[in-house]
């Protein structure tokens, strides 16, 4: 088998490798989304509140952003507020929407890549 062949076949069995990881990667993310985690919350945090909806478009359309962020640095709570036991945190964090981050005195609510970034340390 000459080289280039091989190397031909290595390449394609990467890709394949990487293909399959990826769409393992995006379902595990679908899956973590749809959890509704009863979510306590420390007293003095540093870390980002993410509070979404897992029926929210808005929301679903960020959250493997956020998710695969958090994989990584591990500095976000996710918070779904379709978990009936998490909406006591609308009153404290006085929310009014979703997705909306915060972290510390920073507070974002929407969808703008360049925003979350700020938020979530990027």
């Amino acid at each position: 088998m000459t080289l280039i062949k091989r190397v031909g076949k290595a390449l394609a069995v990467i890709v394949v490798v990487l293909a399959v990881s990826g769409f393992a990667g995006h379902q595990y993310a679908n899956h973590v989304e749809k959890q509704r985690s009863i979510v306590t919350l420390a007293k003095h945090s540093d870390k980002v509140l993410f509070f979404y909806r897992d029926d929210c478009p808005d929301c679903q359309s960020i959250f493997h952003q956020i998710y695969r962020h958090n994989v990584i640095s591990r500095n976000i709570i996710l918070i779904n507020m379709n978990q009936p036991q998490n909406r006591q945190y609308i009153q404290k964090y006085q929310l009014t929407s979703v997705p909306t981050l915060i972290h510390g005195k920073q507070r974002y609510t929407g969808t703008n890549q360049q925003r979350i970034k700020q938020i979530v340390g990027d």
